[in-house]
């Protein structure tokens, strides 16, 4: 994009390539021992067993074999934050079930424990936590509730790869977690993504619900943890390791060792993507948190770390729109995460959120990822104190 300074954007470099170019030689690109090592890695990473953990095309595509692994139906409630990504919500209301929105801190865009409660109904059946801009969030008490209320937690981790609240990863407080690996999150492996299931009975049929419900008839035998391609079963079974069974009528949401082979690499880096990031949430905290008029994040309680997925700042005057205009202008791209989901027609929701949409309405997150340099960061703080200060003599003026 030019001389444009991106709000995100991947780190991807001559390690990746050759792990590419190693699966193309084996002459094996579907899914195969590239994409378990990957799942291994992951599991390691999150400090899980490898047994529940399932490899998917796409975060989103993990939200809906969750959703489908719930056996959710008409007339089931999932409550969700309405700061949430579109595909939570698309899942839910896609096995008929009902998304229920609730609010948010207006500071942190996470909601609290009130804001879960104060919308569970008799018909709940789920919630789902986003960790917003890689801050755990409340997730330890929102488990609590869930437990005593006897419904299920579900974690949309994709932006919280490294966070973790004690020394325990986010998307493993709950019943089921997933992350993203697209082209804009940390580890990237182009498209893809990665559940994590509690239960172990849940976990085992995970890779059976990713890949069109199919179960080799030599499954029983062989128990295989994962998804088996053929040449796998061949190995197992003395004959007809070709036929199979469908346990459920699902989709097909599996990857494959190009993507994992990206991803094996990129897990490895990214203990330096978030000390990176972290040094360039700090600068900008240096460099803006006197600023009249904005507002920082704040700051992480104690025992929380955050993957600095995300910074963002808050207006005090209705200014934000025009300093993202501003800023764009000259060559900085921001933007706003995530558009309330109870304002989407398609839920067909009434609520009123009032802090959710105050936040909405004056949040903008700044470029932040490892590939910015010193001068970029410099760069963007001299122009953000700058509209900043121009816009508000504006409108005193008016």
């Amino acid at each position: 994009m030019g001389n444009m300074i991106n709000v995100v954007q991947p780190s991807l470099g001559e390690r990746e390539l050759a792990a590419v170019r190693e699966v193309f030689e084996s002459n094996w690109v579907g899914r195969g021992p590239r994409t378990g090592e990957f799942e291994e890695a992951f599991a390691r990473h999150l400090g899980v067993g490898r047994e529940h953990v399932t490899s998917t095309n796409s975060c989103s595509s993990a939200t809906f074999v969750a959703m489908e692994l719930l056996g959710l139906r008409p007339g089931d409630e999932v409550v969700l934050p309405t700061v949430s990504f579109v595909a939570a919500g698309n899942a839910i209301a896609a096995r008929g079930a009902r998304p229920v929105f609730c609010d948010v801190d207006e500071h942190t865009l996470n909601p609290g424990v009130a804001d879960v409660e104060a919308v569970l109904t008799e018909r709940t059946r789920a919630v789902v936590v986003l960790h917003y801009g890689g801050h755990p969030g409340a997730v330890t008490e929102i488990a609590e509730l869930c437990r005593a209320r006897g419904v299920h937690l579900i974690e949309d981790a994709a932006l919280a790869i490294a966070s973790t609240v004690d020394g325990q990863a986010c998307g493993t407080f709950g019943d089921m977690g997933m992350w993203s690996f697209d082209h804009a999150k940390m580890v990237v492996t182009v498209d893809g993504g990665m559940l994590y299931v509690r239960d172990p009975e849940l976990a085992a049929r995970a890779p059976k619900v990713a890949y069109l419900g199919l179960e080799p008839r030599s499954a029983a035998r062989s128990a295989p943890t994962s998804f088996q391609s053929g040449y796998d079963q061949a190995l197992r079974s003395k004959t007809r390791w070709w036929d199979y069974d469908v346990v459920s009528f699902s989709g097909r949401s599996t990857t494959n060792d190009v993507l994992s082979a990206i991803g094996v690499v990129q897990l490895s880096r990214l203990e330096e993507f978030v000390a990176r990031r972290r040094e360039v949430a700090r600068a900008y905290d240096a460099g803006l948190a006197g600023v009249a008029g904005v507002r920082v994040p704040p700051p992480l309680p104690a025992g929380h770390t955050s993957s600095y997925f995300m910074y963002w700042l808050q207006f005090e005057d209705d200014i934000r729109d025009e300093i993202a205009r501003d800023l764009f202008e000259r060559g900085i791209y921001t933007t706003f995460r995530y558009p309330l989901m109870h304002q989407v027609a398609a839920y067909g929701s009434d609520a009123v959120l009032p802090r959710a949409e105050a936040a909405a309405a004056r949040t903008l997150l700044l470029p932040i990822h490892q590939s910015l340099s010193d001068a970029d960061v410099d760069r963007v703080v001299t122009e953000v104190r700058a509209r900043v200060a121009a816009r508000r003599s504006r409108g005193r003026a008016a």
